[in-house]
């Protein structure tokens, strides 16, 4: 994408374009209204696109026809201006104004929404780097500048927000790609053993040291080597990897042979590298050195509507490495997007498979969310069920010797004449039978009645003690005409 197209009718108006845009430094093509479309339409990808828009309606198709391109119009007699007008030029053409018009052709191409296969690709490059808003895309731009080129990229960003994702994605979109990618805790391993994870050590360096060891830049050799929390480097240790950033040599421990390293570094921290070194925590060289091209993960709660996009992926892997898979509600998805994330992705990642566990194949509402990510005020839904159902339940917890419900002693003697009434004495259906129905009314409301009397007529408490919900008390409370007054 390297030409300017000129489209007019006019010989002197093209070539006085060309010389300003050739001053410029600006590769220009020129052509005429009955070649503009042919041309448009063949593979060469102009950058901007100027066209004279004296004749109006010639103009006007060509800038309809063809909406991918961003326009600057001359001369414009146009009512309408379409939206991939990005300006008017003034002639005579300036320097001042048409940088300004060519920079706003840029931001066109720019912003543009892309189209066609390449938007195939870019997935699945990006795959691990999930999200859709500005500060996400703003760092697959950054990653594609400068993935091809050798610079030393220094990463920051909380704990959690994917800096390892970034390296990788750098790693995999340089020449490197074919070479090894080694990462690195810089903070996991002890002071005393770092030089010779870094560098490697020779036979008998130290009491240990029984054969000789490459270290990982020898292991990265042709490809990356990922210093993850450069931050907690020790100083001495700054200093030899200041040397070999500026030399590309090192010894290993132990040995005097300088040994040469062909190798990207790429550093990561979450820590504020220049408050370091202004404390002197951090060798300000060393800083500047790692700090060709920064790259900034966003927080969490900085794209908080890439939060479906991302749980959508992550449940996605969970349910690919064990075959389980959970749902959310719309209320519950509402509800993590409400949280802030001190941990970030980690955190969202570690919820999902805390779920999966927790609640495998089902879906997850607010109320089943930790209460931490609970932050949307709803009510449990309770169902209500058809009245045969309550009652072989009854049945059951009666004659399946279910004792949840405890009754008081009086309680139970106060009512236990008028409900043995209806059986035999010792128990037993009576030979006559019993209308059974009737039995299960009685038994309810004796159950409902040492229920309300048990926790003094508030009704929450008794249903809870039933079992039941608060509403379904009251209807069978109104269904019998059970009132404090009759008892």
């Amino acid at each position: 994408m390297n030409d300017i197209l000129v489209i007019s009718t006019k010989e002197n108006l093209q070539q006085s374009l060309n010389t300003v845009l050739t001053f410029m430094g600006e590769s220009c093509t020129a052509t005429d209204f009955s070649n503009a479309a042919q041309i448009l339409s063949s593979q060469v990808n102009f950058k901007a696109v100027i066209v004279d828009a004296a004749e109006a309606e010639h103009a006007l198709t060509v800038i309809n026809q063809f909406a991918l391109y961003p326009f600057i119009t001359l001369s414009s007699s146009i009512d309408i201006t379409p939206a991939n007008v990005v300006g008017e030029l003034c002639l005579p053409a300036t320097y001042p104004e048409l940088t300004k018009m060519l920079h706003r052709c840029q931001e066109y191409i720019t912003q543009r929404p892309t189209q066609g296969t390449p938007v195939v690709n870019k997935t699945k490059l990006f795959r691990s780097l999930i999200g859709k808003s500005a500060e996400i895309q703003q760092v697959r731009q950054m990653i594609e500048k400068v993935a091809p080129t050798e610079a030393n990229v220094l990463i920051l960003g909380e704990s959690g927000t994917g800096k390892e994702v970034v390296a990788r994605n750098l790693h995999y979109l340089s020449v490197r790609k074919d070479g090894p990618f080694i990462p690195v805790n810089c903070g996991a391993i002890p002071a005393e053993l770092l030089e010779s994870e870094l560098f490697g050590h020779e036979k008998g360096a130290f009491t240990g040291a029984v054969s000789a060891r490459k270290g990982r830049f020898e292991l990265a050799e042709g490809g990356t080597l990922f210093l993850d929390e450069i931050g907690d480097m020790p100083l001495q240790m700054q200093v030899k990897m200041l040397r070999v950033l500026q030399e590309r040599t090192f010894e290993r421990v132990g040995g005097a042979k300088s040994v040469q390293c062909n190798v990207r570094v790429i550093a990561a921290t979450h820590r504020d590298l220049e408050t370091m070194v202004e404390q002197e925590k951090f060798r300000e060289d060393l800083f500047y050195r790692l700090n060709v091209f920064p790259i900034e993960t966003p927080a969490l709660r900085e794209r908080k509507d890439d939060i479906p996009l991302l749980l959508q992926e992550l449940i996605s892997r969970v349910e690919k490495e064990s075959g389980i898979g959970i749902k959310f509600t719309q209320n519950a998805m509402l509800s993590l997007m409400e949280h802030n994330w001190p941990g970030n992705v980690r955190e969202l990642s570690n919820l999902v498979e805390r779920l999966t566990i927790m609640y495998p194949e089902q879906i997850i509402d607010v109320l089943q969310l930790p209460r931490k990510y609970r932050h949307l005020d709803v009510d449990a839904y309770q169902p209500d069920y058809p009245e045969e159902l309550l009652e072989r339940e009854a049945i059951n917890a009666l004659f399946g010797g279910d004792d949840d419900i405890e009754l008081s002693d009086e309680a139970v003697n106060g009512e236990e004449h008028q409900i043995n009434g209806l059986l035999a004495s010792d128990g037993q259906l009576p030979p006559e039978g019993v209308n059974l129905k009737e039995y299960i009314s009685e038994l309810e409301i004796a159950m409902i009645k040492q229920a309300l009397e048990q926790q003094d007529w508030v009704v929450a408490r008794s249903a809870e003690l039933l079992g039941m919900r608060r509403t379904t008390l009251v209807e069978k409370m109104r269904k019998y005409d059970l009132t404090r007054d009759d008892s």
